[in-house]
């Protein structure tokens, strides 16, 4: 039941308001360190919060006290950016302090008669700050979390087009990447239906993996950037259930995020070119799809064929390994048809496959690592690209 003051009591306690904020503040520096390390502006802002909360209740106990109390009496004087340097547990603190100054002396204030009812309009009116309070956080954590969901589509957008400029570096630092290390791109297909607890759940996932991430949406995939990555693999795999069905890709880790378009064009390139080896694995490493992004005409994936197959074929053995490796594709005749054909011994024909595994890390009797060495080697044939494949 509402608390009926006296005309009395209402103006001890009005009198005394200006007594009862600056005892809060003593209070409040006594109380809690993290109080004395704040900047004085901030101490300033929350001085002036006390004040305004205590001119409010006093309003308030003096007029309609079935009137809830209103958020803007007791706020409004703070900027919003207070709330970045002030938890909700500390602010519910410092509610707390300043309550418990009231309470103590307005017992004293009040008319005779009527102490234990003004202490008990201070215990219901601490109950609306108090929600009050966790109202404003929850307002600012809202609109913080909106600004950050724009900025991390951004930072997404700007590391796939290979945009690492001032902007990106100012957006990523707002967002805690200005440091962030060992950095991998995992895509993967967008889940059917609604998508928009899916970030979040990616978020949670990698935060109990101890992982950053920024995620972003376009259209069939979900492009994942992972910060402090040891295992980019077993990211993905702690992903997968988030994602929708199809190719699950991993691209390389890279140092930091300025360098993470390289991974992500692979991983991207990786899930378009995927459906043309069924067998492949998910999750799976943009490289094991050299083969597939080259015929995307992905011209990385093509430098890299050569650089990491037909090279060490032609620097080894003196071009051996490079004509056995052609004679057994070329040829489908075994070892025995191939060691004819090269007019050799068919144990010198297995030494030679066992070299070639050596030398690149492919098995030509595995069908996937063949039809990826048989692909560079066509490459190789047709000679270098003198200019882009232009896009459709």
């Amino acid at each position: 039941m509402p608390t009926v003051a006296s005309a009395e009591t209402r103006a001890r306690v009005s009198r005394a308001a200006g007594d009862l904020g600056a005892a809060a503040v003593r209070q409040m520096e006594a109380d809690h360190e993290w109080f004395r390390a704040l900047s004085a502006e901030n101490r300033s802002w929350v001085g002036l919060v006390a004040q305004a909360g205590i001119t409010s209740f006093i309003e308030w106990f003096g007029g309609d006290q079935e009137r809830a109390a209103v958020t803007a009496d007791v706020f409004g004087t703070a900027p919003r950016e207070l709330t970045r340097s002030i938890s909700l547990a500390q602010t519910l603190d410092l509610i707390r302090t300043v309550i418990g100054v009231v309470e103590r002396d307005i017992h004293d204030l009040a008319a005779p008669g009527e102490g234990d009812g003004a202490r008990e309009a201070v215990l219901r009116y601490s109950r609306e700050v108090a929600f009050a309070a966790a109202e404003v956080y929850a307002e600012a954590a809202e609109a913080r979390g909106a600004w950050d969901a724009r900025l991390e589509s951004l930072v997404v957008d700007a590391v796939i087009r290979g945009e690492a400029d001032d902007s990106m570096q100012s957006r990523a630092a707002a967002l805690g990447w200005g440091a962030v290390s060992g950095v991998a791109v995992v895509v993967g297909s967008t889940p059917v239906g609604a998508t928009g607890a899916v970030i979040g759940e990616l978020h949670r996932t990698a935060r109990r993996s101890g992982v950053e991430l920024l995620v972003a949406i376009h259209g069939p995939r979900v492009v994942c950037i992972g910060g402090g990555v040891t295992d980019p693999m077993s990211l993905a795999e702690t992903l997968d259930a988030h994602l929708g069905d199809g190719p699950l890709v991993v691209g390389p880790t890279v140092p930091h995020l300025f360098a993470a378009g390289r991974s992500a064009r692979a991983a991207i390139s990786g899930h378009t070119a995927a459906p043309a080896w069924p067998g492949a694995p998910r999750p799976v490493h943009a490289d094991d799809l050299l083969a597939e992004r080259a015929l995307l005409a992905d011209l990385p994936a093509r430098n890299a064929l050569t650089a990491r197959i037909v090279r060490p074929l032609e620097e080894a053995s003196g071009g051996s390994l490079l004509e056995t490796a052609a004679a057994w594709l070329d040829g489908g005749l075994g070892v025995e048809g191939t060691a004819r054909a090269l007019i050799v011994h068919p144990n010198t024909v297995r030494y030679r496959l066992a070299g070639i595994a050596k030398a690149t890390g492919y098995d030509l009797t595995d069908p996937h690592d063949a039809q990826t060495v048989r692909l560079a080697l066509a490459l190789h044939r047709l000679g270098p690209v003198t200019r882009a494949t232009p896009r459709p």
